[in-house]
């Protein structure tokens, strides 16, 4: 298969993935703003994380294609494509992390309730002591299990910072380009201005000679 048959199909696929992603991801800001538990929320969170992955996979070999002599247009295009997949793993990521904050919330929440209504069954007598420690048991299991779920958070988070880390190195590379290439631009100029300059001196005594002459001219009539 020629390169631009194949550029052409790896378009397609990446605009067509793009596309099924907006979807899911319209659906899962949703279930972020709503929080209804209706068990999909795994489900959909898999799929966009196996659409991100395959569009991943198709960015990859339009880079290989680029990288093998592609044309300007073809790197254009290709920026595009990482860009876009950049902004919607982003967005995922902190809309999943979202989710599992209010979910952990809401479970934290619950485990004070049932911490005192054990305190209070306690107060009137109506639990055994064993039944109380049981019931503390099960809330210091489930309050650990939430920790988990915080450190989980925070390790996503440490890994989308270590990506934008990457993302703006990759800018101060391109910055550190254009810095290099200044002291030419720079010396241009300067060769510019000081023609400039040379030329008003020149054109400053052409007219102040001419001046001159005028003078004479008239007082010698």
């Amino acid at each position: 298969m020629d390169p631009p048959t194949s550029w052409d199909s790896l378009r397609k696929q990446a605009r067509n993935l793009e596309a099924q992603l907006d979807d899911q991801m319209h659906l899962y800001r949703k279930l972020v703003s709503t929080k209804v538990d209706d068990g999909n929320e795994h489900d959909l969170g898999s799929g966009i994380e196996q659409l991100l992955k395959q569009l991943d996979n198709v960015i990859s070999q339009m880079q290989a294609l680029v990288s093998s002599g592609g044309s300007e247009i073809f790197s254009h295009t290709l920026t595009r494509h990482q860009e876009i997949h950049r902004d919607l793993s982003q967005e995922f990521n902190r809309l999943r992390s979202s989710l599992r904050a209010k979910r952990e919330h809401a479970s934290l929440l619950e485990d004070f309730r049932e911490f005192d209504r054990t305190r209070l069954d306690l107060e009137d007598g109506g639990a055994s002591q064993e039944q109380s420690l049981l019931k503390e048991r099960a809330t210091l299991i489930r309050s650990t299990g939430q920790m988990d779920g915080v450190i989980s958070q925070a390790q996503e988070t440490l890994g989308t910072l270590m990506f934008q880390r990457s993302t703006f190195g990759g800018i101060n590379s391109k910055l550190t380009n254009v810095s290099s290439r200044l002291p030419t631009v720079n010396s241009i100029l300067s060769a510019i201005k000081k023609k400039k300059s040379m030329d008003t001196i020149i054109l400053s005594l052409v007219a102040s000679v001419c001046t001159f002459l005028i003078l004479i001219y008239w007082i010698t009539k």
